[in-house]
C-alpha cells in the first residue's frame, strides 16, 4: 500500500537545498479547494457567488489576467461574468456600469482590471464600487476598515502573504517585520496586517537611508519594491523568512523578485521562488474575499 500523503503534506513548504521554499502553486490550490468546498454548501442554500469583473480596452495583459481570474471563479462553482467595454468608453459610461452591478443581488464581487486606458479616472471609478462588493479589497472605506480592525475585503496580495507566512510557521507575533514599498495596493496593507498580527513593523521606501541595516534586523522580510534583485542576499537575518512580491523581467524574458533568491536562500529560514510564491496567491484570495462578500450579503452575522 502507498502510504496516506495528508493536506498537510501536501501543503506549500517543500524542503529545498538550503531554505525551505514556499510553494505559492500548492497553498493556492489549497485555497481554491477550501473555497469551492465552502462553495458548494452555500449552493444547497440557494446561494451562488458571483464575480463579475470589468475590462476596458484591448491591454493584452490584463485579458491573461481576467482570464485566469475567470477559469478561477469557473472551477470553485462562482457564477463568473465578464464586462469588456471597448477602449472608446467614457468615464459616464463605466461609472454607469458599476452603478448597474452595484445594484445587482447576484453581483457579490465586483473587480475592475487595471490599468483603465488613459482619460479615464481609476480613482474614481475605484471609489463609485460597492465597499460591500468590493473584490479587490482596494475602496477607501475598506482600507480604512482594515486599519482599525474592522472585518471586510482585504487587499488580495497581502491576504495571500498572511496565509503563506501561516504555511511556513511563522506567527508574526513578536517580530520584527520589514515592508519595503509603501503602495497602496501591498505595501500599506501589508504593514496594517502584520501590525494587526502583533509584529513590529517597519516600512523601507525609496527614502530610506540605509536598507541593508533595515533588512539585517528583519525576522520577516516583505520585499515589494519592483526594483530587480535590490535585496542582496547578503543583507538577510539568518534564519528570516522572506517573502518576495517583486516581478520583474529580465533580457531574455527571465522572471526574478526583488531579492536576490540564489545568496538569500542560503541564510534564510523559508523564501518564496518567483515565479511561483506570491502571485497565485492574489488570484486565490479573490477567491476568498467574493466568497466572504456572498456569505455577509445573505448570512446573518455570528
Amino acid at each position: 500500500m502507498h502510504p496516506v500523503v495528508t493536506a498537510a503534506a501536501r501543503l506549500a513548504i517543500l524542503r529545498g537545498p538550503m531554505a525551505q521554499i514556499i510553494d505559492g502553486k500548492a497553498v493556492a490550490a489549497q485555497v481554491r479547494s477550501e473555497v469551492a468546498k465552502a462553495a458548494r454548501e452555500l449552493a444547497g442554500r440557494g446561494i451562488v457567488p458571483g464575480l463579475t469583473v470589468v475590462r476596458v480596452g484591448d491591454d493584452p495583459a490584463s485579458a491573461v489576467y481576467v482570464r485566469g481570474k475567470r477559469k478561477d471563479s469557473e472551477e470553485v462553482g462562482f457564477r463568473s461574468v465578464e464586462h469588456h467595454l471597448g477602449v472608446t468608453t467614457t468615464q459616464i459610461e463605466l461609472m454607469e456600469l458599476v452603478a448597474q452591478l452595484n445594484a445587482d443581488p447576484a453581483v457579490h464581487g465586483i473587480l475592475v482590471q487595471l490599468p483603465l486606458p488613459k482619460g479615464l479616472d481609476e480613482r474614481a471609478v475605484l471609489e463609485a464600487i460597492d465597499p460591500r462588493k468590493d473584490a479587490d479589497g482596494f475602496h477607501p472605506y475598506n482600507v480604512g476598515a482594515l486599519s482599525i480592525g474592522i472585518p471586510g475585503p482585504r487587499p488580495c496580495t497581502p491576504a495571500g502573504i498572511m496565509r503563506l507566512l501561516k504555511t511556513a510557521g511563522c506567527d508574526p507575533r513578536g517580530k520584527r517585520a520589514l515592508v519595503i514599498g509603501r503602495s497602496n495596493i501591498v505595501g500599506k496593507p501589508m504593514a496594517m496586517m502584520l501590525l494587526e498580527a502583533h509584529a513590529t513593523v517597519t516600512v523601507a521606501h525609496s527614502r530610506t537611508t540605509d536598507l541593508p541595516a533595515e533588512v539585517g534586523r528583519a525576522d520577516i522580510l516583505v520585499a515589494a519594491i519592483g526594483k530587480t534583485e535590490l535585496v542582496k542576499g547578503t543583507w538577510v537575518k539568518e534564519g528570516a523568512v522572506v517573502i518576495d512580491v517583486g516581478m520583474n523581467r529580465l533580457q531574455g524574458g527571465k522572471l526574478v523578485g526583488d531579492v536576490e533568491y540564489a545568496a538569500a536562500a542560503q541564510r534564510a529560514r523559508a523564501i518564496t521562488p518567483v515565479p511561483g510564491g506570491v502571485g497565485p496567491m492574489t488570484r486565490a484570495m479573490l477567491l476568498v474575499n467574493t466568497l466572504e462578500l456572498a456569505r455577509a450579503a445573505h448570512l446573518p452575522a455570528t
